[in-house]
């Protein structure tokens, strides 16, 4: 797409549950937006989650792999690299609102914005005008590197509602609890007890953007008691679990 003159590009499709496009790269910047469903995004060692009210910015040559939970209506926008300039130069969740999804699908409706076409240069810089305000969300998990550690990461996001212990949850991942609790601070950054009580928030804010109540996604995160489900939650993000409801983000 690099240079064919356009500034940008659009697509539309439609994905199943559980389908994963391949680790890739490309000279334009990509905001990752889809409908329906959520996408895990992995690039620079890190799992970034969209669900349906947010977007993954990716800045140009940037590599990274999408994966599908839930069937995923993708409504996603190329931005070409001479306009990006004013956008994050790092990946990032951004907050939807309603005026970017509306800009979004409008120019999903037109194909792409040609430069030539005065009206197409004037919604290029709006759209670019949105993206660079869009509140930007913690949504990001850093990812360990050392196998063993990837391995129980990997169980957590899979089943965030497991109440194994810890010192089980090493076992299966062929390590020992202590071995574990040395490598996740030295590789994410985050304790291995910090790093399991993110990735269940993270899922929780995909559960309740699809519309689970509170009570449902502090079940779907192991969470017996929806009050503490609720304090860990601001906790985490500063605000309550009915902020990612859908009657609070404007669908």
């Amino acid at each position: 797409m690099s240079g064919d003159g356009f500034l940008v590009r659009s697509l539309a499709a439609t994905y199943p549950d559980g389908m994963v496009i391949a680790d890739h790269d490309h000279p334009w910047g990509q905001l990752v937006y889809g409908r329906t469903g959520v996408m895990r995004v992995t690039t620079e060692g890190r799992a970034w989650l969209a669900p349906a009210t947010r977007a993954v910015w990716l800045p140009p040559l940037r590599p990274h792999s999408i994966r599908m939970a839930g069937a995923v209506a993708m409504r996603t926008l190329y931005v070409a690299p001479q306009i990006a300039g004013p956008l994050p130069a790092e990946a990032c969740v951004l907050e939807v609102g309603p005026l970017l999804r509306e800009l979004v699908l409008h120019i999903l409706g037109l194909g792409m914005l040609d430069p030539a076409v005065a009206p197409h240069g004037r919604l290029a810089g709006v759209l670019i005008d949105l993206i660079a305000a869009a509140p930007r969300e913690d949504l990001a998990l850093p990812l360990p590197l050392d196998p063993r550690a990837l391995a129980l990461a990997e169980q957590v996001q899979a089943a965030p509602d497991d109440r194994g212990d810890l010192t089980h949850l090493a076992r299966a991942a062929g390590a020992s609890l202590r071995t574990l609790q040395r490598i996740f601070p030295r590789e994410t950054g985050l304790s291995l007890e910090a790093w399991r009580q993110k990735a269940r928030m993270i899922h929780a804010v995909a559960v309740l953007c699809a519309g689970s109540s509170v009570t449902g996604a502090a079940l779907d995160c192991g969470y017996d008691s929806p009050s503490a489900f609720i304090t860990a939650f601001r906790r985490q993000f500063g605000v309550t679990p009915g902020r990612y409801r859908p009657s609070h983000v404007g669908q």
